[in-house]
């Protein structure tokens, strides 16, 4: 919708902060217009409600992996700004203590929220206050995925650079919500993996001095099962107590997301169950091919699906509802391709074991194909029923 522009070119940046506490004062009122209880503004907000879990999971497990490091290492401070705040409070360093870990959690996770809402936001403003048009809370979303997917260490200045080339480059460069067919979020994260390698491994999910822990799928890479099973187990695993991207750990936090993004009828179950279905084959497949020099040949889909971003892509990424495509049928191709692909480069390239984001991108790219397939089978079908 257009807005007023003529008359005060900031009208869409103050109609977005006024939505936010009360209804916008432009919607449609004549008697054509279609009307759903789900609008967009509700579609966001409940992604981020479905978030929430993943939230909590960020903060606490970010701080409890710290202060297990610490307890490790015999560290009693950090040698970093953070110290000052826990000294400040007069907080320990317990990994027993909830609080202690979701201080420290938040003084990571907290920062790199911010930086990313505030770009998102900057980003929306100019291109819907140049093209006259209204702002969308899609940038919110944007922001809190992008969050939750990076290491506790990275930069604050790369994730100003990778919200920025997601929200751009990934979508408003075709035109805004509803135009891309990228998944902003994704984009941005495939930005910041090839342009800075070095923040998405060694120390960078353990962000504490002289201490260097590898994620759990890292260790498959390279040890195979048993240096897994050395350091964890699979409920840990399936907790998410383990070291990995802040968000993304927890699979039983993403079950209560995809619980109520399904309950919503914001994700789609088609989607969700062809993933596991395409990963799943491509696993007993691989396994029966087997490989005397990649150890993740050997992986069970049961570890597959608690190591690394597998359960948050399927849930919070996979069912994008405008990146992914858009026919019933389309879902199930859809997740199929995502599944095979993210199991391929997950096994078959052992120098880069997480394949999630990089399998749904693949996937986004062919959604329209799918898409225009799938109508132009069922147009043809019609026509040798009907006639038409």
């Amino acid at each position: 919708m257009q807005t007023p522009q003529h008359k005060d070119r900031m009208a869409p940046v103050k109609i977005m902060f006024r939505s936010l506490w009360r209804e916008n004062p432009q919607n449609t009122s004549g008697s054509v217009a279609v009307r759903d209880a789900m609008s967009l503004r509700r579609i966001m907000l409940t992604v981020i409600i479905a978030l929430l879990p993943c939230v909590f999971m960020a903060m606490w497990n970010t701080g409890y992996q710290m202060h297990l490091a610490m307890q490790r290492e015999g560290m009693e401070e950090l040698f970093s700004w953070h110290e000052s705040v826990f000294r400040l409070l007069g907080v320990g360093h317990d990994p027993a203590y909830v609080g202690d870990n979701l201080l420290l959690g938040a003084l990571h996770f907290v920062p790199v929220l911010l930086i990313s809402a505030v770009c998102a936001l900057f980003w929306e403003a100019l291109f819907a206050v140049v093209r006259g048009l209204q702002m969308n809370e899609g940038w919110g979303v944007t922001a809190l995925l992008t969050a939750l997917i990076l290491p506790p260490s990275i930069p604050l200045w790369q994730v100003a650079l990778g919200v920025s080339f997601g929200i751009v480059l990934g979508k408003e460069i075709f035109g805004g919500t509803g135009r891309n067919f990228l998944n902003p979020t994704l984009a941005g994260y495939a930005f910041l993996f090839f342009a800075y390698p070095g923040q998405f491994s060694g120390s960078v999910y353990v962000p504490v001095d002289g201490v260097s822990t590898a994620t759990p799928l890292a260790l498959a890479a390279e040890g195979g099962m048993a240096a897994v099973r050395d350091n964890v187990d699979w409920l840990q695993a399936f907790l998410g107590t383990i070291p990995g991207s802040m968000g993304e750990t927890s699979l039983a936090a993403c079950l209560v997301g995809a619980l109520i993004l399904l309950v919503a009828g914001v994700a789609s179950w088609r989607t969700m169950l062809a993933v596991l279905i395409g990963a799943l084959g491509t696993t007993i497949l691989l396994q029966g091919i087997g490989s005397s020099t990649n150890p993740m040949f050997a992986m069970p889909f049961i570890w597959h699906l608690v190591l690394g971003s597998f359960a948050f892509g399927l849930v919070f990424m996979a069912t994008d509802p405008v990146s992914s495509t858009l026919t019933d049928t389309g879902k199930w191709f859809y997740g199929l391709l995502i599944g095979v692909m993210l199991i391929l480069v997950r096994v078959v390239n052992p120098a880069f074991p997480e394949g999630t984001m990089l399998a749904i991108l693949f996937g986004n790219v062919f959604a329209p194909v799918i898409d225009r397939f799938v109508l132009k089978a069922h147009i043809r079908k019609r026509v040798s029923l009907h006639g038409q």
